[in-house]
């Protein structure tokens, strides 16, 4: 049975302090396997040319992005009125981060919530956002990648923590707390170099917005990396975002990769599962007024995912 998660209300039109405590004790009430947010740290006003939304010139940028919550502060808060589900990033830029405090961020919420937190990471890709507050520039954001696994493997590990890297350096000294269990990673990106670096370093691929047609072509090809670099291809999970900004049922024909209502998503949950997928998580806050649509939206979401997956 694929495993169901839903976004926390991170936008301003919510509040950030009630509609997530709300909205997480409901979610875990309902059912739901976990509970995920999201990283965007600023919007800028001039979106031409390569400020465009995902790196594609000109894109305009949602108005939702304004005003988005610190991620990892809305987890903790989630964390806190929750006991069971798990706590998902999908994603935290890990290149906007220094790497041994995001590690220690990500090691005290997991010791804090008995070992529940999913590390969705990815390398980002606004210039704008790197300008503002990227601790290395946007042409290293791969090699920040890796240093920054390096270093949350030493970090996450027994002490005395010893590591070394082009720009840190800790020789046996005593870092903590120590996450509840070793917390599982799971990193973005749909090319090659991408899919290559999950199969050496990363317990899952986190598959932003993927259509079911693209998960069953490329999760054959990432478990063959996997088996290629010695692992068992069996034990790399697939963990896809569903992106939604309107619940609105489509009458398109064909229709749209995930546009439409509850019901037309809960298809696509089944489709992906069909396709390989182990977890589906969808962003129900962004295409909801408030938080109590949000909660009854998710509670109808997973009904329906519940009767065909």
């Amino acid at each position: 049975m694929v495993k169901l998660g839903v976004n926390l209300p991170q936008y301003q039109h919510f509040d950030p302090g009630a509609d997530v405590v709300d909205a997480a004790r409901a979610c875990e009430e309902i059912g739901y396997d976990s509970l995920w947010v999201f990283e965007r740290v600023l919007v800028p006003e001039d979106q031409s040319g390569p400020h465009g939304l995902y790196d594609v010139p000109d894109l305009p940028w949602p108005d939702r992005y304004r005003g988005v919550t610190d991620a990892l502060v809305t987890l903790s808060m989630a964390a806190a009125v929750t006991e069971r589900i798990a706590l998902g990033t999908g994603i935290l830029v890990v290149p906007l981060h220094l790497p041994m405090r995001l590690a220690r961020q990500l090691a005290t919420l997991d010791a804090a919530s008995g070992g529940r937190v999913l590390a969705g990471l990815g390398t980002g890709w606004s210039i704008d956002e790197f300008a503002a507050t990227g601790a290395v520039p946007l042409t290293e954001r791969g090699r920040a990648m890796d240093e920054f696994l390096d270093i949350a493997d030493a970090v996450w590990g027994p002490n005395p923590v010893s590591f070394t890297t082009s720009r840190f350096r800790a020789d046996a000294v005593d870092i903590g707390p120590k996450p509840a269990r070793r917390i599982s990673v799971l990193l973005g990106g749909a090319g090659d170099r991408a899919l290559r670096r999950v199969a050496r370093r990363a317990d899952g691929w986190l598959a932003s917005a993927a259509t079911p047609e693209l998960v069953a072509r490329r999760l054959p090809f990432l478990r063959r990396l996997a088996e290629e670099a010695g692992r068992d291809p069996a034990t790399v999970s697939c963990t896809v975002q569903i992106g939604t900004m309107d619940l609105t049922r489509s009458t398109a024909t064909p229709r749209p990769p995930y546009a439409g209502d509850v019901r037309q998503l809960a298809e696509d949950v089944a489709a992906l599962a069909e396709a390989g997928a182990d977890h589906v998580y969808v962003t129900l806050p962004a295409a909801t007024a408030n938080v109590k649509e949000l909660i009854d939206r998710a509670a109808e979401l997973h009904d329906r995912v519940r009767a065909i997956a």
